[in-house]
């Protein structure tokens, strides 16, 4: 899923917004996580979300981190928008969720018109 995050964080930057947790998108991520302690990866991804705006979890891979993340965003009050492909086993707390927006995308430029849309709404205060 690399390519996919990594395309995701250039077009946020793109579009002006500063990318917090930029290293989901970093190739040597494994190699940058697996030199921390459980505790620092924690406390630094909950760091990320306090000063976050919101919260763009891509889904596609059930993970109960980004689960966690997820829970934790709505609990900050946090807008979060939740992407997947259509071939997806995205979890019914995800998809019943009416707080969480959930988008299926079906490819680049589907994807960036999802992210263009949610970003447009969250300048104009409309999530």
């Amino acid at each position: 899923m690399l390519p996919v995050y990594q395309h995701i964080c250039d077009l946020l930057n793109h579009l002006g917004f500063d990318v917090t947790t930029l290293h989901v998108a970093d190739e040597n991520i494994d190699e940058t996580e697996s030199s921390m302690t459980d505790q620092e990866i924690y406390g630094h991804d909950m760091k990320m979300l306090k000063i976050s705006d919101c919260l763009i979890a891509e889904v596609t891979v059930p993970s109960i981190g980004v689960g966690y993340e997820i829970c934790r965003a709505l609990g900050h009050g946090l807008p979060v928008l939740c992407l997947h492909d259509p071939q997806a086993n995205v979890s019914a707390m995800i998809l019943g969720n009416p707080d969480i927006q959930v988008k299926e995308y079906t490819g680049h430029e589907h994807l960036e018109n999802i992210l263009r849309e949610f970003t447009d709404a969250l300048r104009n205060g409309d999530v």
